[in-house]
C-alpha cells in the first residue's frame, strides 16, 4: 500500500465516523489535486476554481447520504475525480469554456534556478505548445491523457474515475497521444 493509499483510507475512515467533523480534512487533502486535474482539462483558472468548489459542495451533499459504511470504503480520489470531471463535461456541453481558453494557467512549466534563461524560455514555450494541443483534443482523449500522463494515475484508476474499461482507456490514451503527435508534427511542419 502506498503513502498515498494509506491516506485515502484514512480520510474515508475519518468521513466514515463523521462528515462534519473531518470535511476538511478532505478538501485540504484533496483540493489542490482536483482543482489541478480540472485545471489541466479547462485552463480556465476562474473556471477551474468554480468547478472544483462545485465538486466539494456536490460531494458533500453526497456523503451526507450515505452509511458510514459505504463512506469508508469510498475510493476518495477517483470519487472526487469523476464528480469534477461531470462538472467539466456540464461546462463543455454548456460550451461555458471552450471560447475563450486561457493557456498560461494549466502545466505550470517550474523555472530550475540551474537553467539558462534561454533554456527555461524554450521550455515554457513547448509547454505552451503542449497545453494548447491538449486543448484542442476531444474531451473524450484529453481526459485520460491528463489523468495518465499529467496527473500520473494507474489504468486502473483512470477505468474507474472514467466508469470505463481499462481496455478502453489504454486505447483512449494511446488515441490520444496519437493525436497529439499528429498535431504537433503538423504544426511543425506547417512552420517550415
Amino acid at each position: 500500500m502506498t503513502a498515498d493509499d494509506r491516506v485515502q483510507s484514512e480520510v474515508a475512515a475519518a468521513l466514515g465516523r463523521d462528515v462534519d467533523a473531518n470535511f476538511e480534512r478532505l478538501v485540504t487533502t484533496y483540493g489542490d489535486r482536483v482543482f489541478a486535474f480540472v485545471l489541466n482539462l479547462v485552463a480556465d483558472r476562474f473556471v477551474a476554481e468554480e468547478i472544483a468548489q462545485e465538486t466539494f459542495v456536490a460531494a458533500y451533499r453526497a456523503l451526507g447520504g450515505y452509511a458510514p459504511p459505504r463512506r469508508r470504503a469510498l475510493s476518495i480520489r477517483a470519487w472526487l475525480y469523476t464528480i469534477a470531471l461531470n462538472r467539466v463535461r456540464n461546462r463543455a456541453r454548456a460550451r461555458e469554456f471552450s471560447a475563450s481558453l486561457s493557456l498560461d494557467d494549466a502545466l505550470p512549466v517550474a523555472a530550475d534556478a540551474r537553467e539558462e534563461p534561454s533554456a527555461h524560455a524554450e521550455r515554457a514555450e513547448s509547454a505552451a505548445e503542449l497545453r494548447a494541443a491538449l486543448l484542442r483534443l476531444a474531451l473524450r482523449y484529453r481526459t485520460p491523457v491528463v489523468l495518465r500522463h499529467i496527473d500520473g494515475r494507474s489504468y486502473a484508476e483512470i477505468a474507474e474515475i472514467l466508469d470505463q474499461p481499462v481496455g478502453t482507456v489504454k486505447a483512449n490514451v494511446h488515441r490520444g497521444l496519437a493525436l497529439l503527435q499528429a498535431d504537433y508534427e503538423t504544426r511543425n511542419h506547417a512552420a517550415d
